[in-house]
């Protein structure tokens, strides 16, 4: 169901096919099981993604306690910060995003729940990349697409390793237009009872009222405890 999204939203047979790297026949098969489920439907040649398809979402959202126990202290964080503040986790090249929690809008981008952005070029990519082995961090690279979105967007491997590697050191990491120009963000990692990174939390700020210096004296610092009151509750668990 991936390859349905925004410029796709219609597609035959065939063209399902060819994104997947399907037979015909397969995708067929695998088009009618999902129209028969009614997560997908058809009309003439064309077939589309249905309202049901969200129930696979929610559920996902309503299983994963980090979700629920994250999204309330984001939400504090935001209205005391009047920025925005989010929470995701590392799927495949990209990280896609589990809470959202409005402050001002900032980006051109819609940033919702079931957002997916390239890791390399965000924070909270960053620092979940950080939290890899080096034989994780390898498969990365072999298989990531190194796009430029703007002139200050990093796609030099090099470079790159050097960053997320200062990130494990640091235990956050900034980016400062490499999505967007005129959007800077900063991450830190939220940890799982046995302490191994579980996803990433953000405040994205624009720099005309934050100044770099200012999201790691000031934000960095609220993050840090929003994301400790995270994990505090996320250890109180059984």
């Amino acid at each position: 169901m991936k390859v349905f999204n925004a410029e796709n939203s219609k597609l035959t047979l065939s063209e399902v096919a060819e994104l997947t790297g399907f037979t015909r026949a397969t995708a067929r098969r695998f088009l009618l099981t999902l129209e028969s489920l009614n997560y997908v439907g058809s009309s003439g040649r064309y077939f589309f993604l249905k309202p049901r398809v969200l129930e696979l979402g929610y559920a996902y959202l309503n299983s994963f306690s980090l979700v629920t126990i994250a999204q309330g202290h984001l939400e504090e964080m935001a209205t005391e910060v009047r920025e925005s503040c989010s929470a995701s986790v590392l799927e495949g090249q990209n990280v896609i995003y589990v809470c959202r929690a409005s402050g001002n809008r900032l980006m051109t981008i819609n940033l919702a729940v079931g957002t997916q952005l390239p890791a390399y070029a965000t924070s909270m990519g960053r620092v979940l990349l950080a939290s890899m082995t080096e034989a994780e961090l390898a498969n990365y690279f072999a298989s990531a697409h190194l796009e430029k979105f703007t002139p200050m967007t990093v796609t030099d491997e090099g470079e790159l390793r050097k960053i997320i590697a200062k990130a494990r050191k640091d235990g956050y990491a900034i980016v400062v237009g490499q999505l967007e120009e005129g959007v800077e963000s900063v991450s830190v990692p939220i940890h799982g009872k046995d302490g191994k990174v579980l996803a990433a939390a953000n405040v994205s700020a624009h720099p005309s009222r934050i100044s770099q210096e200012e999201l790691v004296t000031k934000l960095l610092p609220r993050l840090q405890k929003c994301v400790a009151e995270i994990e505090r509750d996320l250890h109180l668990q059984n």
